[in-house]
């Protein structure tokens, strides 16, 4: 099983244990914003990801 799976039952437990961590957690990620999920996806996802965070780059230092 995969680290990541087990940490995510791991979390699940404590959730239900606890329902207020889960409410927590919610708004650090509005807030931070989760950036594992961008890398959750395939090939094809973190191809696109990767060129859109560096095209993004490009333009800020373009236009700067």
């Amino acid at each position: 099983m995969d680290n990541r799976e087990e940490q995510e039952k791991k979390q699940i437990e404590e959730y239900k244990k606890n329902p207020f961590i889960n409410f927590a957690d919610s708004i650090n990620r509005s807030v931070i914003g989760d950036l594992g999920a961008l890398t959750r996806g395939g090939c094809l996802v973190r191809i696109v990801t990767t060129l859109v965070i560096i095209g993004g780059l490009l333009v800020f230092l373009f236009f700067k």
